[in-house]
């Protein structure tokens, strides 16, 4: 199937799978798209510049590349994907013949992904544009409509907001984290299809597990860490080293406070040390006031302001 790529100068190069008609022959550095019409001037004019070569990337530097690999990189650039940063992060684009990538945007197509998706959807995971369609994106679709129970006209919707799901492995990551997520007492799928999916292509092992057993080590029972990352799953997201530790450190000692304040409010360890929790609990410190944490976070700066005139009148 080829792939019609709406662009204002009409290319047709890429994806193109028909034999081509005779051209003149051209240098090796270099190829041009057929002309559909030659002008009947008995004095042949100087030959255009083809879409490739008057396309930025194409410097004297890229002379030396194979022509396969010039249509690759002027076919990611038409998608609005990086091409250095597609071909760095999956150097398999660099044997894989273009059929083999028509294939898989033809199939994602097929699933409902629009073309205008695409740029997202391979700049984040270039290594999607090499998957085997079979081995990979197949029981990918499946688990989402299996055990997600997303319905077909959902799986856009859920493939944009978070296009890892694509690049995992159903059967080593997705399946596995969704195991270990409803056992912990995650019921909602809706909100893991559309809000929390970027828990299903997390490592159970190095990120999932660890955020529960450390807010456990804090003092907390078991059900009550259990109950702060269903509450607040964003939590699993957060680095113990980078934020639980020093955000509590903070918590105990120079704000005085007990653990059973995060335990109630797990949102605390969502907000900014430096650009909010620190300045708000020195100013309410400075005017001498006491405040909850949820009131002294959540509220905005003009709340928050207000809050200080009215202790402190």
């Amino acid at each position: 199937m080829q792939i019609q790529i709406q662009m204002q100068m009409q290319s047709s190069l890429c994806f193109s799978s028909s034999p081509k008609p005779p051209q003149p022959p051209s240098s090796p550095s270099s190829f041009s798209l057929p002309n559909s019409q030659l002008p009947n001037n008995p004095t042949p004019n100087p030959k255009p510049k083809s879409l490739l070569q008057t396309h930025p990337l194409y410097t004297p530097a890229t002379s030396n590349l194979s022509h396969q690999i010039k249509e690759k990189i002027l076919c990611l650039e038409i998608f609005g994907v990086d091409s250095g940063k597609a071909l760095s992060q999956n150097p398999s684009l660099h044997s894989t013949p273009l059929h083999s990538l028509n294939s898989v945007i033809s199939f994602l197509r097929s699933k409902g992904i629009h073309h205008s998706d695409l740029p997202k959807i391979f700049g984040m995971c270039p290594t999607i544009l090499t998957s085997d369609i079979a081995a990979d994106l197949i029981p990918v679709f499946s688990f989402l409509s299996d055990d997600l129970q997303v319905p077909d006209h959902r799986v856009r919707r859920v493939v944009n907001k978070n296009p890892r799901l694509l690049a995992s492995s159903a059967r080593d990551q997705l399946r596995p984290a969704l195991f270990y997520l409803r056992r912990l007492g995650f019921t909602d799928l809706e909100a893991l299809a559309y809000r929390d999916s970027i828990l299903l292509v997390s490592s159970v092992e190095r990120t999932l597990i660890p955020k529960p057993r450390f807010l456990e080590s804090l003092g907390l029972q078991r059900a009550e860490a259990v109950g702060m990352v269903l509450r607040c799953p964003a939590l699993f997201t957060f680095s113990v080293e980078n934020n639980f530790k020093p955000k509590f450190e903070y918590l105990v000692g120079e704000m005085k406070r007990k653990v059973e304040e995060v335990r109630e409010f797990p949102q605390y360890f969502a907000f900014s040390l430096e650009k909010r929790i620190k300045p708000r609990h020195m100013e309410v410190v400075r005017r001498g006031m006491e405040m909850g944490l949820p009131l002294m976070l959540k509220t905005t700066d003009v709340e928050f302001r207000e809050l200080l005139s009215q202790g402190s009148g």
